[in-house]
């Protein structure tokens, strides 16, 4: 199949075509951009290396799977490991929990940094500015195993601050990280803290591409600063709350190992027992790795309808969305 490619300039008089072989249009770009395509190999082999060729290992979730005999020398079972997955109350359980701590996490965490950004956005002492921005970001640099000694030695009923304060007051100290009721507030105000300002990186930068223009525009109609807020600066970034909500979507079945290891302890495990807790005890510990594959597979299976669907839904309300 032939191309036909308009001639805008030479000899061609106007509006005549010429037919160009795919193949040479390809070999001519690739002739052309060759730099930039040689940047590109590192990239690629990355992601097939570390990203796509350990998808073949998934097929060990339709298998009785022994090191002994190999992902390919395993003898296949079908779906057995997935109907002992949903007839499992431990699964149900520990769904529950991811679902639940991600759930908090988008209602009460993605708004932060978009209110964090539309208060930098709004100093004007740039000193100032770099200084409160530097203090956000500084704990998405450190470990959670560190961050969660911290976070244990300030809740500790006996000598952290927060009860030593309720004490003061005359209320009764809380062991925060012993509670069921507590412990997932403790998570999702310690994600916050990490996160937020991180996060606040992108919005920023969308933000400096709005024309300020509009602004002199709106301080001219008589706007303040909230109507400049709700007016110009919100939408001027609704394409970028929208593609960070989708990506947001595509993690909602998975909580970060490091962070929950860091907090949990048996007697809050009801709540805190999540997924990826799940598949590091049964599946490396226990070396059940089917079963915890098969588990994987699931997951993976549900973020990407949640991606998909929410691309959808956004797109259904004017955005671009991701593809």
């Amino acid at each position: 199949m032939k191309e036909k490619l308009a001639v805008s300039e030479g000899n061609l008089p106007a509006g005549e075509t010429i037919a160009v072989q795919p193949s040479k249009k390809i070999w001519n770009r690739l002739k052309r951009d060759k730099s930039l395509y040689l940047m590109l190999i590192p990239v690629v082999a990355f992601y097939l290396l570390f990203k796509y060729s350990p998808m073949v290992g998934e097929i060990i979730a339709f298998k009785n799977y022994r090191f002994i005999d190999g992902i390919f020398g395993s003898d296949w079972v079908g779906l057995k490991h997935f109907r002992m997955l949903f007839q499992s109350t431990d699964f149900w359980r520990v769904l529950r929990n991811t679902l639940l701590l991600n759930v908090y996490s988008l209602a009460f965490g993605f708004p932060v940094p978009i209110l964090l950004a539309l208060l930098l956005n709004e100093v004007r002492v740039e000193g100032y500015k770099r200084l409160v921005q530097n203090l956000l970001y500084i704990p998405h640099f450190i470990s959670w195993a560190v961050l969660g000694g911290i976070l244990i030695a300030l809740l500790s009923p006996s000598t952290g601050v927060v009860n030593l304060l309720m004490k003061n007051i005359g209320l009764e100290p809380i062991y925060f990280m012993a509670k069921s009721a507590w412990w997932p507030v403790v998570y999702t105000v310690s994600s916050i803290w990490r996160e937020a300002g991180w996060g606040t990186i992108l919005y920023l930068a969308a933000m400096a591409s709005i024309d300020p223009q509009l602004y002199e525009a709106a301080r001219i109609d008589g706007a303040n600063k909230l109507r400049q807020i709700w007016h110009i600066t919100l939408p001027g970034i609704r394409s970028t709350i929208a593609i960070l909500l989708i990506l947001r979507m595509g993690s909602m079945m998975d909580v970060g190992l490091e962070q929950t290891l860091s907090l949990q302890n048996n007697s809050v495990l009801d709540v805190a027992d999540v997924i990826s807790t799940y598949v590091y005890r049964v599946g490396l510990q226990n070396m059940n790795y089917s079963y915890t594959t098969a588990l994987g597979l699931f997951q993976s299976v549900i973020s990407l309808i949640l991606v998909v669907s929410v691309n959808r839904i956004i797109r259904l309300f004017g955005e671009r969305g991701l593809w």
